[in-house]
C-alpha cells in the first residue's frame, strides 16, 4: 500500500482533476491496464486460475497478481448448512511480500477483510451450485476457494474477484450415482428379528477418470468493478499512488445471468469519504455499464481458455 505526502496526493488529484483529466500511464479515466488470465494451472485442484493486471511493460507501476484454487471435499450434511446442502468457503491470504510495510497484525486484518467481502458475496446460500448436493438432506460437495495475493499494483478487489470467477469456472465436480443398500438395525440372534433392517443411502463414482461437470450456474458468478471516486468524477483501475490519493471508493458487484436482468449482488463504499444517496444511485447505473464490459471481455476469455485446454487434452490423447 503507498503512503503519499500531502502533496504528492494534491498533484494527483488535480491531474485527475483537469481538463482533460491526466494519468501518470496515460489511460483515460475507464480505460484498464492490460489484463492476462490463465485457467487450469494446478494440477491437483478441482479449478484453478492465476490472474494479473498491469503485465505490459508499458503499464508501469508493477503488476497486481492472483491465483485460485477450488478444491472439493465431500461433507456429511448438518444443521447449519441448510436442507439439502452444497457450500462454498472463501479464503483470502496475501503473501507478505505484496505488502512489505504492514506488520503481521495489520497483514491479518487485512486478509480478515478481503475473506470477509469474497465470502459474503461467494457463500451466500443463494448463490449455491445445485450440483454440489450429492445426497439431499445428506452427502454434499464442500468448495474450498483459496484466493492468494502475490503482488498488489492497485485494483485487488476486481483482481480478487475475477481470478475467483475463473477458477470456478473451471472447477469440474465429479459425477456420483446414489446407491442404497440394507442394513442390520443390530446383532439380534432371535430369528424373528432376522429381518430387521434398515436402508442405508450413499453413493459412488461411476468412473474415476471422469473429469465431472461444471458448476451449475455458472453465469451467476458475480464480477466486481471498484470506482475510485473524486468530488466531480469517478475513475477505474486505479494504481496503488492513485488508490492512496483518493479518501472514497465504491464496490459493486453484478452478474449478468443469460436472458435476465442484472444482478447487483452487493456493494460496499471503502475510505475515509463520504457520499450521499443521490450519488450513489448515480454511480450504480455507472458501475453496472463498466461491469458489463468486464462481463463480457472475461465471459470471452473463460470460453477461449476451454477451447485451448480441450485442443491441448486432445492433442495429448493422439500423441499418446
Amino acid at each position: 500500500m503507498a503512503s503519499l505526502s500531502k502533496a504528492e496526493k494534491a498533484y494527483i488529484q488535480s491531474s485527475l482533476l483537469s481538463d482533460p483529466p491526466l494519468r501518470a500511464d496515460g489511460r483515460g479515466l475507464t480505460d484498464f491496464r492490460t489484463i492476462a488470465l490463465e485457467s487450469g494451472i494446478a494440477p491437483l485442484a478441482n479449478g484453478s486460475a492465476r490472474l494479473s493486471i498491469g503485465r505490459n511493460a508499458h503499464d508501469g507501476g508493477g503488476s497486481t497478481e492472483v491465483v485460485a484454487a477450488a478444491k472439493l471435499e465431500v461433507e456429511t450434511v448438518g444443521d447449519g448448512e441448510g436442507v439439502d446442502g452444497g457450500r462454498v468457503i472463501c479464503s483470502v491470504s496475501c503473501s507478505p511480500t505484496a505488502y512489505p510495510l504492514l506488520s503481521s497484525n495489520a497483514l491479518d486484518d487485512l486478509q480478515h477483510d478481503m475473506t470477509s467481502i469474497l465470502n459474503s458475496i461467494l457463500s451466500h446460500p443463494t448463490m449455491r451450485p445445485k450440483n454440489l448436493i450429492i445426497l439431499p438432506g445428506k452427502k454434499s460437495w464442500l468448495l474450498n476457494l483459496d484466493v492468494i495475493v502475490f503482488s498488489d499494483a492497485g485494483n485487488i478487489f476486481d483482481a480478487i474477484f475475477m481470478a475467483a470467477r475463473a477458477a470456478l469456472w473451471d472447477t469440474k465436480v465429479p459425477r456420483t450415482k446414489s446407491v442404497q443398500y440394507r442394513a442390520k438395525k443390530g446383532d439380534r440372534k432371535d430369528a424373528t428379528h432376522a429381518m430387521d433392517t434398515i436402508q442405508v443411502a450413499d453413493f459412488e463414482l461411476p468412473d474415476h477418470l471422469d473429469e465431472g461437470e461444471p458448476l451449475d450456474g455458472r453465469q451467476s458468478w458475480p464480477v466486481c468493478l471498484t470506482l475510485n471516486l473524486l468530488p466531480t468524477l469517478h475513475f477505474l483501475d486505479a494504481t496503488l499512488q492513485e488508490e492512496a490519493s483518493v479518501p472514497l471508493k465504491l464496490l459493486v458487484l453484478y452478474s449478468f445471468p443469460s436472458d435476465a436482468t442484472p444482478l447487483l449482488r452487493g456493494m460496499r463504499l471503502l475510505g475515509t469519504g463520504t457520499s450521499d444517496l443521490t450519488q450513489v444511485k448515480s454511480l450504480l447505473k455507472d458501475g453496472e455499464k463498466y461491469a458489463r464490459n468486464v462481463w463480457v471481455a472475461l465471459e470471452g476469455k473463460l470460453k477461449d481458455e476451454d477451447l485451448r485446454r480441450n485442443q491441448k487434452a486432445r492433442e495429448r490423447f493422439l500423441n499418446r
